[in-house]
């Protein structure tokens, strides 16, 4: 069973940054890819930045320029860098890692808001 631990969400400033981790229980690159997804009440689940193993990377064109995915191997943890951040990035981001299945992690909260 693969479980997948998201943490870093939380309360920041428009303009402001914060980092989020996903902590995976085995070996990131036993999956083909992993990323980055957040959802608003109402709304489907959007791709927000996914990283394959051989290091491919791809955002949301709303997040390019200001977002960055990365990973350390050695953790098997992804990141998310999340900077000028703005309040239409309000959401709960999930993690998700992709090997014949999708594995998505709980979820963590994000709030852009003066």
């Amino acid at each position: 069973q693969v479980q997948l631990v998201e943490s870093g969400g939380g309360l920041v400033q428009p303009g402001g940054s914060l980092r989020l981790s996903c902590a995976a229980s085995r070996n990131i690159f036993s999956f083909d890819a992993m990323g980055w997804y957040r959802q608003t009440p109402g709304k489907q689940r959007e791709l927000v930045a996914a990283i394959t193993t051989g290091g491919s990377t791809n955002y949301a064109d709303s997040v390019k320029g200001r977002f960055t995915i990365s990973r350390d191997n050695a953790k098997n943890t992804v990141y998310l860098q999340m900077n000028s951040l703005k309040p239409e990035d309000t959401a709960v981001y999930y993690c998700k890692a992709h090997r014949l299945n999708d594995y998505w992690g709980q979820g963590t909260q994000v709030i852009v808001s003066s």
